[in-house]
């Protein structure tokens, strides 16, 4: 092409006085959607109406909304829609960043946690943008691999060490070891073990600074004696607590934020043992008004007490209701400081989160890095200060360099490539965010205020108060699994039978037993999957099967074949299938399902049924629901079963039940 081409096929730009074309103007106002026509909430209600009673719900509700709500936490349902209506009765008073009541974040701009803390007149202390910290979990025995993986860390963008400190884990005695090549200037560095931890952090800072403190801010000593009152049943002694707390108050003096907070109040306790965000929020609520008392009885002041806690909380895969949870645990807190008149400079409540444990598997591990991304996500959206992404196999033992890098990893490209903390509060404003946040905040206020009439957390514990309402939340979750209502992908939902899963050293028991317990999503289906690889071990030919008999050609019986073998995979068996009967002796099982439709079934299930206990089989199941009643059948399979109990009842048949995973 010529210059000449070139630049006729890029004309020069308008001259800045040009007119622009009638037909360009720009109106005064744009309307979102304005070019459809308006469609009223009645409209909306009757197309669902219309298409429930499709699936066969004929008694709907009043409105037909309350048909599609969902349990997200315990006394918290959602609805299908949200309006500005239903946003209408909510407290206006949500705030701005970094101002009460904090619902929006805790800091007033963007920046690395502790670098954009609200000062006591309610400023932000400089910080250049960078999100949120980006916090390593380390707790490897081998001083020297720990060593080697905190150096990788802090090489490719973790920003802060969490170090577990104790037996089994971080030695106390060679922390100065571990950390020997850490500016702790430059990297905040939390640890957690109890006293002896947090006496072996602060001296080794003496040693280094001859007890000047240069700290990176944002670091913490852990200190959460109710957490371990929680985990152990043993009750705790928080008089220390005050001590400790002056010691790592003295390394901020004269600075704008804390340097080092010396109590962790730990919601991912009652979360591992099953707590729904209700539970979790109101506890940890509880567990620090108790610390405010022990530190202000020890000598602390109002405002010196609240600069000495931090807030660790779980996150999960749900992540609507985990950005509410964050944004009103820091609701709670500062109503909380309001009533103690603490200064609203230090009434933003720090954010510590982790993804959740209890959504780990061991199984399918990989599925973990999407669960984990989503916990993330809505960590830094719901305004955490500081974020600890689990690697996906933390569930199978120690992590490698490689899941190491992974969870370190994903916070980076959410911060870095997918610029997620560059706006402050981004789901602040929508209506179902608000209207959750709101009913998520006044739950656990009423269980925070339980808790405290019944002479505040140490006594709830002791007497049981804790432990039956998180069992009774739990058992409500555990029903939604069993019947996989709440699908785990990669155990309940598509499981893979030959899977091999990696190898890792195992991890130590780092909590101690006879409190709360602690929990997985997938346990119950993992634990079949376990009886079922033991029995395939044992006896070295093939693994526990169910024959699928199916009627009819492919195109009739596949939807039902498919749901069947997803179902009993879930449960580690082998699902082989074949026309009719005849399949079963070569399968070399005595359990079989039937699968077709419901006309083949009217027609030709029985007699299959019959054909099936003639060749063999003890048990035979059909892929359908009850309501058939075909005769011959011992059991029914279908959508919203209760695929535990079947599970159960097939290893039982198989018999499974005495095999030791």
């Amino acid at each position: 092409m010529s210059s000449t081409d070139q630049q006729s096929s890029h004309p020069a730009p308008a001259p800045a006085d040009a007119q622009v074309p009638s037909e360009h103007e720009v109106p005064e106002s744009l309307g979102l959607a304005a070019e459809f026509p308006g469609v009223t909430r009645d409209e909306w209600r009757d197309l669902v109406a219309g298409v429930l009673r499709k699936a066969g719900r004929e008694d709907l509700p009043e409105p037909v909304e309350e048909a599609l709500r969902r349990t997200v936490a315990t006394g918290v349902t959602v609805a299908p829609l949200y309006t500005a209506a239903d946003a209408a009765d909510l407290p206006t008073g949500v705030g701005v960043p970094g101002l009460p009541p904090f619902v929006r974040g805790s800091r007033p701009s963007g920046g690395p946690a502790g670098s954009a803390e609200v000062t006591a007149s309610g400023g932000a202390d400089g910080g250049a943008p960078g999100g949120w910290d980006i916090r390593q979990r380390h707790a490897h025995p081998d001083v020297a691999v720990t060593k080697e993986a905190i150096a990788a860390d802090l090489e490719n963008g973790v920003t802060s060490l969490w170090l577990v400190v104790g037996e089994g884990a971080v030695p106390a005695d060679r922390l100065g070891e571990v950390l020997a090549d850490v500016y702790l200037d430059l990297a905040p560095v939390s640890v957690s073990g109890g006293t002896a931890a947090a006496e072996a952090f602060l001296d080794l800072v003496d040693a280094r600074s001859d007890g000047d403190g240069p700290l990176a801010p944002g670091g913490s000593l852990g200190l959460d004696p109710l957490g371990e009152h929680a985990a152990s049943g043993q009750p705790q002694d928080l008089s220390g607590l005050a001590g400790i707390a002056r010691r790592a108050a003295a390394l901020s003096a004269g600075r704008p934020r804390p340097t080092l907070r010396s109590v962790v109040v730990d919601g991912t306790v009652f979360a591992d043992a099953g707590a729904s965000a209700v539970e979790e929020l109101g506890c940890s609520l509880a567990a620090g008004v108790a610390y405010l008392r022990a530190l202000t009885g020890g000598g602390l002041g109002v405002d010196e007490a609240f600069a000495q806690l931090e807030f660790r909380y779980s996150a999960s895969a749900d992540q609507f209701t985990t950005i509410a949870a964050l944004r009103a645990a820091r609701r709670l807190w500062d109503r909380v400081g309001e009533v103690s008149g603490a200064a609203p400079g230090v009434r933003g409540q720090h954010q510590h989160v982790v993804t959740s444990s209890v959504m780990t598997t061991r199984r399918d591990p990989w599925v973990n890095m999407l669960r984990t991304t989503v916990a993330c996500f809505a960590a830094g959206v719901g305004g955490a200060d500081a974020v600890t992404v689990q690697p996906f196999d933390a569930a199978l033992g120690l992590p490698d360099s490689f899941s190491r890098r992974i969870a370190r990893n994903t916070q980076s490209l959410l911060v870095e490539e997918g610029h997620l903390a560059r706006v402050l509060d981004p789901a602040g404003g929508s209506w179902y965010v608000e209207c959750l946040t709101d009913e998520l905040a006044r739950a656990a206020w009423d269980w925070f205020t339980e808790i405290e009439r019944a002479g505040g957390l140490a006594a709830a514990l002791d007497s049981g108060l804790v432990r039956d309402r998180i069992a009774t939340a739990w058992d409500a979750r555990a029903k939604r699994l069993a019947t996989r209502a709440d699908a785990i992908t990669g155990v309940s939902e598509f499981p893979n039978l030959t899977e091999k899963l990696p190898q890792r050293q195992p991890a130590a028991e780092l909590h101690p037993s006879g409190g709360l317990p602690r929990v997985r999503a997938a346990q119950e289906f993992e634990a079949l999957r376990d009886a079922a690889d033991a029995a395939l071990a044992s006896n070295g030919a093939q693994r526990p099967q169910v024959y699928l008999a199916t009627i009819g050609p492919i195109a009739r019986h596949t939807a039902r074949a498919s749901f069947a073998g997803n179902l009993f995979q879930a449960g580690g068996l082998a699902t082989p299938a074949g026309d009719g009967a005849g399949g079963l002796a070569e399968a070399g099982t005595t359990v079989a399902c039937i699968c077709g439709t419901d006309k083949d079934y009217a027609e030709q299930a029985a007699g299959l049924a019959a054909a099936l206990k003639d060749a063999g089989a003890t048990h035979v199941w059909l892929a359908g629901k009850p309501d058939l009643a075909v005769d011959g059948v011992d059991g029914y399979v279908y959508a919203g079963c209760d695929a535990l109990d079947v599970l159960g009842t097939v290893h039982a048949q198989l018999g499974l039940e005495g095999v030791q995973a």
